[in-house]
């Protein structure tokens, strides 16, 4: 096989999802956008939902369609950017609460869609989405008189809780939200961590389902392992690849792996990222192209068919760290091109 082999554990997942749940009394959702963080989304959330999730969230309405067609009628979906222009009815055919951001969209949605439930984000600071205080005081009456589901807010540092915005944020939530009856949340991940004050009625876990920080004790989710196309042997002085990015010193035996930037394997990565056969590991020579990878696998006494990039010696972060990046762009930008085998499906 000529294409890597992407190796998806849902039971880790689940058990994620599960330990994340335990960690609060309030109900929790989970966040399966950007097609389930690379893993496909309807595999996914099936997966959470026999878990015992009810409630999940996406980035956008055509996302929404997606996860209702693999989950079918009953479970939540929460679209993010909220009612944007056309989205009338994919919201209404498929049943997505969108989460209104701005007067904008709530005129949108009442004009469109009056009877259909919606959610309200809330700019508590962050100032990316969401109303902000005054626009949801002028408009709180209006908005609460409605067929309205969640009232949510995002932190922009639960990856620090010691970061001073964190509190910032909390007070913000708790005055914008003050007498609220309508359900309320703030915590993903992160928040989820930080303990019961960020708890609310409802938290959305997102990375740490799938093995990321910063939930350091998530199970792994994934293991990458790709082929070895070809096997040479260098003397002293000779390079790899692009811009001649490694030369050899002395005698070394590299092999050319089946993965690069085409398949989410990002450029920074080069010379940085170690790959592992079985628990030793082996360094990446010269530069990530854009279907071939060099590794420097001269101290293995035989060189497996496979070496993994991702697994139990180098998980998302580790290998996020390796390219000057975060877990979430590693796992979300996982290329079509691998082959996706799942374990613990249901």
């Amino acid at each position: 096989m000529g294409t890597g082999t992407l190796h998806i554990d849902l039971e880790a997942l689940a058990a994620n999802w599960r330990a994340l749940d335990a960690k609060s009394d309030a109900k929790t959702a989970a966040v399966v956008k950007a097609n389930g963080y690379g893993l496909d989304a309807g595999t996914v959330a099936k997966t959470l939902a026999y878990a015992g999730a009810r409630q999940f969230f996406v980035a956008v309405a055509e996302e929404g369609v997606a996860l209702r067609e693999a989950l079918g009628e009953g479970p939540q979906i929460n679209v993010f950017a909220g009612h944007m222009a056309g989205d009338a009815a994919l919201l209404r055919d498929h049943d997505l609460t969108p989460m209104l951001n701005s007067a904008e969209q709530f005129a949108r949605h009442r004009d469109a869609l009056p009877d259909h439930a919606y959610g309200v984000q809330l700019d508590s600071g962050m100032n990316r989405l969401g109303m902000e205080p005054a626009e949801w005081a002028a408009l709180r009456g209006d908005l609460l008189a409605g067929p309205i589901t969640l009232v949510m807010s995002h932190l922009a540092c639960a990856d620090e809780p010691d970061h001073p915005q964190n509190a910032d944020q909390l007070r913000q939530f708790r005055d914008m939200t003050q007498g609220l009856s309508t359900p309320r949340s703030l915590a993903a991940t992160g928040g989820i961590l930080m303990g019961k004050d960020y708890h609310f009625d409802l938290t959305r876990p997102g990375i740490g389902l799938y093995g990321g920080f910063p939930f350091t004790q998530a199970q792994a989710v994934v293991r990458l392992s790709l082929p070895v196309v070809q096997l040479r042997d260098l003397e002293n002085g000779e390079t790899v690849g692009y811009s001649a990015g490694y030369t050899a010193k002395g005698p070394r035996k590299i092999a050319t792996l089946s993965a690069g930037y085409a398949d989410g394997l990002i450029r920074a990565m080069g010379g940085k990222a170690m790959l592992y056969a079985g628990s030793t590991a082996c360094q990446l020579a010269g530069r990530v192209s854009m279907d071939l990878l060099t590794v420097d696998v001269t101290h293995l006494d035989e060189v497996p068919d496979q070496l993994d990039i991702l697994g139990p010696h180098q998980n998302v972060d580790q290998l996020a760290d390796a390219a000057g990046t975060i877990g979430y762009e590693i796992l979300t930008s996982l290329g079509a091109r691998y082959n996706r085998e799942y374990s613990g499906e249901y």
